[in-house]
């Protein structure tokens, strides 16, 4: 008897938490406008805060939307099914000007991780193990006002084979 009640008790609290969480996060996501809207609260005076209560920024965007069941920065892992051309890239999602992806090869683990640094100016590259291509997809604001303007501080950017492949062998 004991073990039943505690089972339907368990039942409805498996049931209605995760609705009553997800409503609140939705409502709490729906009201971010500002930065400001990404400190938390903060716990009361002698208590342990919670993750919630306590993460701020970036930190804090990701588990508000943990809590609605979004994954905000797009944690999938890369398809690995095929490999990439230049017809058709292997797509690298990014929300910044700049993104880095790891190749471990065709098939799969053929080789060690090899970074492959993708940006804006720059968005195609080929893994120099294998040969699969990478293109970095933007999904960020189409004009954040730094993109375009050369505030790299005299950086230029390396040369590297492909700039010395005369464009025919393209």
């Amino acid at each position: 008897m004991f073990l039943q009640r505690v089972a339907v008790t368990a039942a409805r609290r498996a049931v209605a938490a995760p609705a009553l969480r997800r409503s609140l996060a939705t409502t709490v996501i729906r009201h971010i406008k500002t930065v400001d809207d990404l400190l938390g609260p903060g716990a009361a005076p002698g208590t342990v805060p919670t993750d919630l209560e306590q993460s701020t920024g970036l930190e804090r965007l990701e588990i508000l939307g943990k809590t609605e069941g979004v994954d905000v920065f797009d944690m999938r892992p890369l398809d690995a099914s095929r490999k990439g051309t230049l017809e058709n890239p292997i797509l690298v999602r990014s929300a910044g000007d700049e993104q880095f992806a790891g190749c471990t090869g065709y098939p799969v683990d053929s080789h060690v991780v090899t970074w492959l640094g993708m940006s804006r100016e720059r968005p195609v590259e080929r893994c120099p193990e294998c040969g699969s291509v990478y293109k970095m997809d933007y999904v960020g604001p189409q004009d954040d006002g730094h993109h375009g303007h050369d505030h790299h501080h005299g950086y230029e950017e390396p040369k590297t084979f492909a700039d010395y492949v005369k464009p025919q062998y393209w």
